[in-house]
């Protein structure tokens, strides 16, 4: 059985988030939990996601915001590490934000390498954490596909993004499963369904 691994950003995922709910739905998700969600730390979150991908080898990773230079900087240190697929939502924007938040200081740069797994990278165009336009850089270098979310902002609670149950058919298919390449989804189709 592949477990997906829930992996939060700056301050956790809290109460009432897509993650949690995600985590509520699904037997065999597991969160990624650190010391300090207040006081990100690039080697020891490092640490911790890399002892998560050892229990539970296979997995697919599902990161919001800051979880996604996280997941970037462990691929870039171990580029054979066994993952399945990824789901990227609203990746922070390190660079942008260290001057807002100096503990994002540690995760500067984004690494840009391409992942070796299937990413799907699901960005808003009025997200504070990054524009759009960088985040389809990022999924360009990452070799990811790209969902536009409209303007959802952050995709958080804040954005309106409590169940969201159309987030789980965001994670792109096992390697093994073909989908057409022109597959696009687009704001107002049921995966972007807030709240349910």
């Amino acid at each position: 059985m592949t477990n997906t691994l829930i992996i939060p950003g700056y301050l956790g995922s809290g109460e009432g988030h897509w993650q949690r709910h995600w985590l509520a739905r699904d037997p065999d998700a597991v969160l990624v939990e650190q010391d300090s969600w207040e006081k990100p730390e690039l080697e020891s979150w490092l640490e911790r996601l890399g002892d998560y991908i050892e229990r539970f080898p296979g997995s697919a990773l599902v990161a919001h915001s800051l979880g996604v230079p996280l997941v970037a900087h462990l691929v870039r240190r171990n580029p054979n590490i066994e993952v399945s697929r990824a789901l990227f939502v609203a990746p922070a924007d390190v660079e942008l934000r260290v001057d807002v938040h100096e503990c994002f200081s540690s995760f500067v740069p984004m690494p840009l390498e391409r992942l070796p797994f299937p990413v799907t990278v699901a960005a808003s165009r009025n997200d504070n954490y990054v524009s759009f336009e960088r985040a389809a850089s990022f999924a360009v270098a990452w070799g990811a596909r790209m969902i536009d979310m409209g303007y959802a902002g952050h995709v958080n609670v804040e954005s309106g993004f409590g169940a969201w149950p159309g987030g789980p058919d965001l994670l792109p298919p096992l390697p093994d499963v073909e989908i057409p390449l022109d597959r696009v989804a687009r704001p107002g189709h049921g995966l972007f369904r807030k709240a349910g």
